[in-house]
């Protein structure tokens, strides 16, 4: 079936969006922090980390543990993205599916807090690499200001040619939400993810978030 939509573009995040990231990462996260003293559950990982990266990421675990971070830590990240990588994670349930049933001319991009190696390289995992070719954007590296500023969405909106108002983005995290409601975008909070807790829509809609999706087909239906 090819999606069809009343929105010009669609621009997603990716991990906890279109990959079951958020959830493998958090958990090894879990596991460290508990390892080295400060017990910690994947839940709470995820309510205090996901979505965040660079120095955010880092400030958010060195407040949870309330210390700085060890040495030991950038190593054991590096052995988990490293196997990640190589082994590939799987999708968000029914992500796969959802890219394929859009229509070739419908403007789509990646923006995400990730980097575009690690995006790109799971991509080619799940094997829907073609259908972002040139339009993968990183908070990373083509913006000044990450997650939770807009300015990822607003870059990849430009880049593909679309007004961000008549955009639909795809979002699972609060900080990605907060940043996709400042762009001016429509918004759907996505909980379909094994990362999403029973109170995760209720987290989205406290931040602005007016639809909310357990799954692709609901997506689907709305954006139609």
């Amino acid at each position: 079936m090819t999606l069809t939509t009343r929105f010009d573009a669609i621009l997603f995040d990716f991990d906890g969006v279109l990959l079951e990231s958020e959830f493998a990462g958090n958990r090894q996260i879990a596991e460290y922090l508990t390892g080295i003293g400060h017990p910690t559950t994947p839940e709470q990982s995820m309510a205090n980390f996901m979505g965040l990266a660079g120095g955010d990421f880092l400030a958010a675990i060195e407040r949870w543990i309330g210390r700085a971070i060890p040495d030991d830590f950038h190593d054991a990240r590096a052995v988990e993205d490293k196997r990640a990588i190589e082994e590939g994670l799987e999708e968000v349930l029914g992500a796969i599916a959802f890219v394929r049933s859009m229509p070739p001319e419908l403007p789509r991009a990646i923006a995400s807090s990730s980097t575009t190696r690690w995006i790109g390289a799971h991509l080619d995992h799940l094997g829907i690499r073609d259908a972002f070719e040139g339009r993968i954007f990183s908070g990373r590296e083509h913006v000044a200001n990450g997650k939770p500023a807009p300015d990822i969405y607003l870059h990849a909106a430009q880049a593909i040619g679309a007004d961000i108002r008549r955009c639909v983005i795809l979002e699972d995290s609060p900080v990605g939400v907060t940043g996709a409601v400042a762009s001016g975008a429509h918004v759907i909070g996505l909980c379909a993810g094994r990362h999403c807790a029973l109170d995760h829509a209720d987290r989205l809609r406290a931040l602005g978030v007016t639809e909310i999706a357990h799954d692709f087909d609901e997506v689907a239906r709305l954006i139609a």
